[in-house]
């Protein structure tokens, strides 16, 4: 099964996170098939905290893709954000 998840990357204590399409059984910073976006959580002032390439996300969520609930959450966000 394909999830859309966060695969962690960054230095010790500065989390950054890579939203990608991945296979399940991959292991969470392993092997994943389409990078669609990032997560900054300590981004501060005029820095970009989230992108999600949204053409990508629906394509995914089309073919079944399944959303986790840290990226479902952030998906409801950016949405807010844009409306």
């Amino acid at each position: 099964m394909v999830v859309i998840r966060l695969a962690r990357g960054g230095a010790k204590k500065r989390p950054f996170f890579n939203i990608v399409a991945t296979d399940s059984r991959n292991r969470r910073d392993g092997r994943f098939i389409e990078r669609i976006g990032f997560y900054n959580p300590v981004a501060s002032g005029a820095e970009e905290s989230v992108r999600i390439a949204q053409d990508r996300l629906t394509y995914w969520e089309g073919v079944g893709a399944q959303l986790s609930p840290t990226v479902a959450r952030l998906v409801a966000q950016v949405g807010k954000k844009a409306a």
